[in-house]
């Protein structure tokens, strides 16, 4: 979804082309599998991160167009709405000293981001979902200047008939409401994963990121409230899933395939099953054609751009032009802190690579992997979860005892710095010590200033701009 597209209308013969074209790409792709020619190049690490623009009352501010000419450079692009930017990390070896260069570059690059926005008298916030965000602004006035996302609205509300799109979520409190277009979406905001693996390998690393998304979801909530109500540790679950609800072919529309969500399985003998998956039950919403050769996979990457997995496989290509196929891990919310997101990414990292490599099979069945994800998305820390031998377990002594030195092993595998490993695990471990997430900070802001959403977010944005990780912020 990241393309910019020549139209915003489209006929039937336009899908007729697309979905041949689509089929013949997903064929070639298998057979690039088959016979590994893609790329063995890896790991290799980048991320996307999505942010909000807002004013000195820290309200949206629609105004990414003005910040993306002040901001140059080819890091940066616009997002749904005219509030959201997205920012790009250049793909790096993981080894060595790599979290502690991450952590330089994004801080960098957060830096430049935040000196274009205050040159236009607004602010960067990294958060999953703004506090202040209110329900009107989320309407068609404030969606980006792009084809791609006008296309995407028209094409989501003609696959659900023109029904709107209905927000129902049970957490602490209930939020019920109707919404006629996709804006819902962009209240909703990431810090992405990205990880190219040996093409052998792809298979194992993209079912363990399923296996390990419960307890990142848990270990990294930062978006307990929407519209003034207190729901999920990591509401930005089930609001993007809601936000874009659309299902696969005619009487499957409404049924267990989604547009978002956790996936239909794990990948049982190789990862080309997730495309195949995508060209046989989900109908084609962007049409655009493109004369680019088959083998650079115009079509098939489009449309697997507008499936939003919380773990995806993606196709890209090595600097030689070699295609790769690479993991998307998009569980993890924006923000609190560039040090955070860090070690968010590092505990990923290491888990990863640790069940990866002792385990070629996941541990558990996909359904009890897809019921621990929602279960830890609501209750964050507070969580229990089934594992091994069908044991429930309460998730913080288990991300303690096992999961920490798990990641510990897994980044020693991998080659990294012992100094940034003890570092960036212990920022992880400090957090779940003293049950501080962005999510319970912010809740614990609101139980003591009710009401004080503003206010909230300002001291959210100078704890943020002060580096500290979320588990040192006082109240």
């Amino acid at each position: 979804m990241g393309q910019e597209i020549e139209k915003a209308r489209f006929s039937d013969a336009d899908f007729d082309n697309f979905r041949q074209r689509l089929e013949a790409e997903t064929g070639l792709l298998s057979r690039y599998v088959r016979k590994g020619v893609c790329s063995s190049l890896g790991p290799i690490t980048g991320f996307e991160l999505e942010s909000w623009l807002v004013d000195s009352e820290m309200n949206p501010a629609p105004v990414n167009a003005a910040f993306l000419e002040a901001f140059g450079g080819s890091l940066a692009c616009p997002e749904l709405a005219k509030f959201n930017v997205e920012f790009n990390s250049v793909p790096q070896f993981l080894r060595g000293q790599v979290l502690s260069q991450l952590r330089l570059d994004l801080g960098e690059l957060w830096r430049k981001a935040c000196a274009a926005a205050e040159s236009l008298g607004v602010e960067l916030v990294a958060i999953g979902i703004l506090p202040t965000v209110p329900s009107a602004v989320l309407n068609l006035n404030n969606i980006s200047e792009m084809n791609r996302y006008r296309a995407l609205n028209e094409q989501i509300l003609s696959a659900r008939r023109q029904e709107p799109l209905k927000l129902d979520i049970s957490g602490h409190q209930h939020l019920a409401v109707e919404h006629q277009d996709v804006m819902l979406e962009s209240a909703a905001t990431s810090f992405q994963i990205h990880l190219q693996v040996p093409l052998e390998r792809v298979r194992e690393y993209f079912n363990t990121a399923i296996l390990v998304s419960a307890p990142l979801v848990a270990v990294s909530a930062n978006s307990p409230f929407l519209f003034g109500k207190d729901l999920w540790a990591e509401t930005r679950i089930p609001l993007f899933e809601q936000a874009v609800d659309s299902g696969g072919f005619h009487e499957a529309s409404h049924g267990p395939l989604h547009r978002v969500g956790f996936g239909s399985g794990y990948a049982r003998h190789a990862i080309t099953e997730v495309f195949e998956e995508n060209f046989q039950h989900y109908p084609v919403l962007l049409p655009i054609l493109s004369e680019c050769p088959p083998e650079q996979f115009a079509h098939l990457r489009l449309h697997n751009g507008t499936i939003w997995r919380w773990n995806r496989p993606l196709v890209g290509f090595d600097p030689d032009g070699r295609p790769h196929i690479r993991i998307e891990h998009r569980v993890i919310p924006a923000g609190p802190s560039i040090v955070d997101m860090i070690a968010n990414a590092a505990f990923f990292y290491g888990l990863v690579e640790a069940f990866a490599n002792e385990y070629h099979e996941p541990l558990i069945p996909f359904a009890q992997a897809k019921d621990n994800f929602y279960q830890a998305a609501r209750y964050g820390l507070g969580a229990h979860v089934i594992w091994r031998d069908e044991t429930k377990l309460p998730l913080k002594p288990w991300l303690l005892h096992e999961l920490l030195p798990k990641a510990e092993s897994g980044l020693k595998r991998l080659g990294l710095a012992e100094a940034d490993i003890a570092y960036f695990l212990g920022i992880i471990e400090q957090r779940i010590l003293s049950g501080q997430t962005g999510s319970e900070w912010q809740r614990r802001f609101i139980e003591k200033h009710p009401g004080e959403f503003s206010t909230m977010t300002r001291e959210y944005l100078n704890r943020q701009k002060s580096g500290e990780p979320v588990h040192r912020w006082p109240l």
